[in-house]
């Protein structure tokens, strides 16, 4: 199985843990949802599915109401298939996101995975949060040194393209301490105040590993990166 097709079929069992879908929902999550999803089509989700139901993962359903596959069949059309976790399904998904590898902080792959963060056990949020910051620093270690070898070599426009992909490489390390320090914050509070509950409510945000004050956008009004963005200057070092 390719990292690809990999990452796929987990988004797909993560999906379908919240609840059951067919083939067009499932599809639009992915592409709304996970916008790392967006250049997938029809044509490699239903083998994606075809594979999980052959796994014992998936099971297939026909539409909740009998009255609309009645229908469709009297009309020549094929009834919509749901899609179904089974308990078996559950268990591997869980097993999967137990992983914290280096697959897992891999760009797209790792934002696959920060979109379940909600599904995660802390301490392994907290693993493949610091395994990405890691391979994050590595990276901006390597664009650095290039960047010093080349710069006389480079116009100015290229020149401007290696530091936006620094830059934005240096957005994602910081957005990852933040997280990081929520993490541990959080885990702290509760290690210190077992019993409180008045401290359990004040700190609910924190206990979710997210930064109380903040919003969907990062200091100076701009978004932060997606995790796994394409990055312009990630090949430099090479």
């Amino acid at each position: 199985m390719s990292r690809r097709s990999g990452i796929l079929e987990f988004a797909v069992l993560g999906l379908l843990r919240e609840s059951p879908m067919h083939g067009y929902e499932l599809r639009k999550r992915l592409n709304t949802s996970l916008g790392i999803f967006r250049a997938f089509s029809y044509g490699t989700l239903y083998p994606c599915l075809k594979t999980l139901v052959g796994n014992g993962w998936l099971i297939e359903e026909p539409g909740s109401a009998p009255e609309d596959a009645l229908a469709a069949s009297l009309a020549g059309r094929r009834a919509k298939i749901v899609y179904r976790l089974t308990a078996e399904g559950k268990e591997h998904f869980e097993e999967l996101l137990s992983h914290t590898g280096p697959d897992a902080w891999e760009d797209e792959h790792f934002a696959a995975r920060f979109a379940f963060f909600g599904q995660t056990e802390r301490e392994v949020r907290m693993r493949v949060l610091e395994g990405r910051r890691s391979r994050l620093e590595e990276r901006l270690e390597k664009m650095r040194a290039s960047l010093v070898r080349t710069r006389e070599r480079l116009d100015d426009y290229t020149l401007e393209l290696q530091r936006h992909g620094m830059e934005s490489v240096e957005r994602e390390v910081r957005w990852l301490n933040e997280l990081i320090e929520s993490e541990r914050a959080g885990r702290d509070q509760r290690q210190s105040a077992p019993g409180d509950s008045a401290a359990r409510e004040d700190t609910s945000e924190e206990a979710d590993g997210l930064p109380r004050h903040r919003d969907a956008t990062s200091s100076g009004g701009k978004p932060p990166e997606r995790p796994g963005s394409p990055d312009p200057s990630a090949d430099t070092g090479n």
